[in-house]
């Protein structure tokens, strides 16, 4: 057991090609120890006849969603939506998918890049622009889907006021990825 167990682990890195290895480390703010181990995971969750060409391989949504990382998640299905590049819209990931996703929920990555794809996440009808629909959307998922959690229409109305007073400078009734930028320049831990 255990000896041949070592044998496939290290078998698993040579997987990705040394070139391809190097541009994902330059592509994201993922070490090559955290690549290697991305790869691991992303494969874990293909079927066993898929493993061999995990690099060309797309994970399933639903797949995805067992990672204990989205599984707790109240955006898992907006975070599933901005990381793939599936062309059928279904929602899978591909390896590139999944390390960018990875890269950007890294201590490593920058606010910037950070604050993009929550604006991104956020927007939930994919307009460039965060509006009073979506914003509410937003905060539905925060406060939790539960009878007892949800707020009452007029609490809804006056948090969305109160974020729309504090982000919307051009005062057009959304909030715009460079306001949103500039909210969260100014409140770090957002």
């Amino acid at each position: 057991g255990a000896a041949q167990g070592s044998g496939a682990m290290g078998g698993s890195a040579s997987l990705i090609p040394r070139d391809l290895l190097s541009e994902y480390q330059e592509l994201t703010f993922l070490s090559k120890q955290e690549i290697l181990l991305a790869y691991k995971r992303f494969s874990e969750l293909l079927p066993k006849e898929e493993r061999e060409n995990a690099c060309s391989a797309r994970v399933p949504k639903s797949q995805l969603l067992t990672l204990p990382e989205l599984r707790a998640n109240p955006f898992q299905h907006r975070i599933c939506h901005v990381f793939s590049t599936s062309e059928t819209e279904d929602d899978s990931v591909s390896f590139e998918d999944f390390l960018d996703m990875l890269s950007v929920f890294s201590d490593s990555a920058t606010s910037d890049i950070k604050s993009y794809y929550a604006f991104r996440i956020f927007d939930f009808d994919n307009d460039g622009t965060l509006d009073r629909k979506d914003l509410e959307q937003l905060v539905n998922c925060l406060t939790g889907q539960g009878e007892g959690s949800r707020l009452s229409s007029a609490e809804m109305e006056q948090l969305i006021q109160n974020i729309l007073e504090e982000s919307d400078i051009d005062k057009d009734g959304t909030i715009n990825l460079a306001e949103f930028q500039h909210v969260v320049s100014r409140s770090p831990d957002f």
